[in-house]
Order: C-alpha cells, then sequence, then structure tokens
C-alpha cells in the first residue's frame, strides 16, 4: 500500500492519546514581585489581559498608589484636593465653620448651666453677650487652622507612602541609563494615576524623563536640586493661611480688650456721690472681664494652632529630607551616564523588562 499523500499524516507517527511536551515553564504560575525588588523583572500576564494603567499597558501586583481615590479631600466627590500637602481652601472653611457653630452651641448650651459650675465659667470666656466681636472670629480662625492641620496630616501620610513603592531597584549591580530609565520611568508610572501629584514620584520623573538629552550626572543632580527646592517652597507656602490664623487671632484678642476697655470707661461715673460711682463699678467690671477674657482666648488659640502647625511642618521637612536621600541613594548613585569619561556601557539583559 502506497503512503498517503495528506499532509497532516505524513512524518513520525506519535504513540496513540499523547501530545507534545509543552515548553519548558508554561502553565507555571509567575512568581509574585516582592516589595522593593527589581522592577525590570515584573510577572508576565496572558495572552489578552492587560493592566490598568501606566505607559505599557500592565500594572503590576505591587503597592498602587491612586491620589483622586485616596485623597482626603478628593473622597468627598465635590472637591479638588489641593496638590502634595495643600489643601482646598473653600473644603476647609466649611468645615471649619461647621465645627465653629457646633462648638459655640455647645458653649451656649454650658453658659445656661448652674452658674457655680466649671462648665459655666469656661464658656462665659466665649459666648458672653461683649465678648462675642471677638471670640466668634476668634473660634471660626482657630478651627480654620486646626482643619488645614489635620487635613496636612492625611495628606503626608499619602505621600509617605510613595517611599515604599518598589520603583528603582535596590540592589549594588543594577544601573540607570538610557534603556533602565525608560523601564523604570513605565514601572513608576503604572503604580500612580499620575506621578506629578506625588513628590518623590515627580522629581524621579522629571529627572528620568530627558535622560537622553542630558550630558552627565551633574546635570541629574542639578535637575533633582532644583525641584527639591520648588517642593520646599510649596510646603512653606501651603502654611502662609495657617500663619495668617495664628497673627489674626491674636489680634482679634486684642480688639476684645480694647472694646471691653472703652465699655468699662464709658460706663464709669465720676460725676455723682459715692454710691453712684459704686453703682458704676458693676459695668466697668463687665468690661474689664471682656477685655481679659477676650485677651485669653486668642493668645490660647493662637498658641495651640501655632504649637501644632509647627509640629507637622518639621514632620513635612522630614519628609522632603528623605526624598532627598531616596534620590541620592537610588538615583544619582546608580546613574550611567556617557559622556563623563565613563567607558562604554554593556548592552542591557533582554530580560530587563517587567
Amino acid at each position: 500500500m502506497e503512503p498517503s499523500s495528506d499532509p497532516l499524516k505524513s512524518g513520525p507517527a506519535s504513540p496513540a492519546g499523547k501530545f507534545k511536551r509543552p515548553p519548558l515553564g508554561a502553565g507555571r504560575a509567575a512568581p509574585r514581585p516582592r516589595l522593593g525588588g527589581d522592577p525590570t523583572a515584573g510577572p508576565a500576564k496572558p495572552a489578552g489581559e492587560t493592566g490598568s494603567g501606566g505607559a505599557g499597558g500592565d500594572r503590576p501586583a505591587l503597592v498602587s498608589l491612586s491620589w483622586a481615590d485616596q485623597d482626603v479631600e478628593n473622597r468627598w466627590g465635590i472637591f479638588k484636593g489641593g496638590r502634595y500637602t495643600s489643601v482646598n481652601k473653600l473644603f476647609c472653611f466649611l468645615v471649619a465653620a461647621t465645627i465653629s457653630t457646633v462648638f459655640l452651641a455647645l458653649m451656649f448650651f454650658l453658659y445656661r448651666g448652674s452658674e457655680d459650675s466649671f462648665s459655666h465659667h469656661l464658656a462665659e470666656f466665649f459666648v458672653r453677650s461683649n465678648n462675642l466681636p471677638a471670640t466668634v472670629p476668634a473660634t471660626l480662625f482657630f478651627f480654620l487652622g486646626m482643619v488645614i492641620v489635620v487635613l496636612k496630616i492625611q495628606k503626608l501620610a499619602l505621600q509617605r507612602r510613595a517611599l515604599d513603592l518598589a520603583v528603582v531597584p535596590q540592589h549594588q549591580d543594577f544601573a540607570l541609563n538610557e534603556t533602565t530609565a525608560r523601564t523604570v520611568l513605565e514601572r513608576m508610572r503604572s503604580l500612580v494615576d499620575d506621578t506629578r501629584n506625588f513628590i518623590l514620584l515627580n522629581r524621579i520623573d522629571r529627572a528620568l524623563s530627558g535622560l537622553h538629552n542630558i550630558g552627565g550626572i551633574s546635570d541629574v543632580s542639578t535637575i533633582l536640586k532644583g525641584q527639591a527646592d520648588n517642593d520646599e517652597n510649596q510646603i512653606a507656602a501651603s502654611y502662609a493661611l495657617i500663619n495668617a490664623m495664628v497673627w489674626a487671632i491674636p489680634v482679634l484678642g486684642f480688639v476684645g480688650t480694647v472694646l471691653g476697655l472703652k465699655l468699662a470707661m464709658s460706663k464709669f461715673n465720676l460725676s455723682g456721690d459715692v454710691s453712684q460711682i459704686k453703682d458704676s463699678l458693676g459695668p466697668v467690671v463687665s468690661g474689664l472681664s471682656t477685655a481679659f477674657e477676650t485677651t485669653l482666648v486668642g493668645l490660647v488659640f493662637a498658641l495651640l494652632l501655632h504649637l501644632f502647625s509647627d509640629l507637622i511642618q518639621q514632620k513635612e521637612m522630614d519628609f522632603l529630607d528623605e526624598c532627598n536621600d531616596y534620590c541620592h541613594a537610588n538615583v544619582l548613585s546608580k546613574l550611567r551616564v556617557r559622556g563623563e569619561n565613563q567607558p562604554p556601557e554593556r548592552p542591557a539583559r533582554p530580560a530587563a523588562n517587567f
């Protein structure tokens, strides 16, 4: 019998029911990437499966940050959050006005209580009729500053999470050149929704984006230093409103002092006899109480706000120092840029992809 001419039946026959052995490694689960590991060795995804962002289309299974979803102001869905640790002033004012209203309502409630209780004497400082022109705006300004400080704490915590992202490999033999820098950028942009909203990632993005146009490591250092100065200036500018409140609150207390003294002097009667002078001492004492109470409220509010704002500002400065250290340790020290008396680089290994 002649051999069949069908090409499907030609060639050596394989045993019945058996198939060819799949390539080595096929069907094996891809290893899970480690936090802080090499971003050039990301897990491969099955065909047709795409990621959720990034220049490469795939999003690595690492810690991811979304400023649009995780920023404390953006969560409300009404107000746009301020960049970095800056705040939305309208949002802060509305929150502060609500808290101030509740606080003063509580003081009015306590003021109606027993006159011998401590709560009644405390409430007198805020809701005595002569004190209201100074204590109401002072209370609003105090809570406005405190709301800004509290929001900045939440925003700083989100910014700190960028330090935990596995953006640049940590092992010593890794070098940053044009090829690996492009890979790192794709990796970084796939981990967050927008690098411009994160202090650290924005620095790295600006330093590595134009690496092919940079002549040497000193140019990258200049870019990082310039961006660090811009970040420090923006952080300092975000405290302008708080500093204004720290200045305005004691001024309001002094305004209450002037009003109280004016009230006291206008009620003091020296033209009558001794009994009339004694009768006029009551309004005089009330005016002096207004002067001292409003001054005390203003000074205490200003002191508390100043202490809390200085504490948070110091934490933000410490975070900027950490960003500087990160850039020096993981960017500048790993750069291998041609043009600064450096030998030609070896070709990158083909496995250096995500």
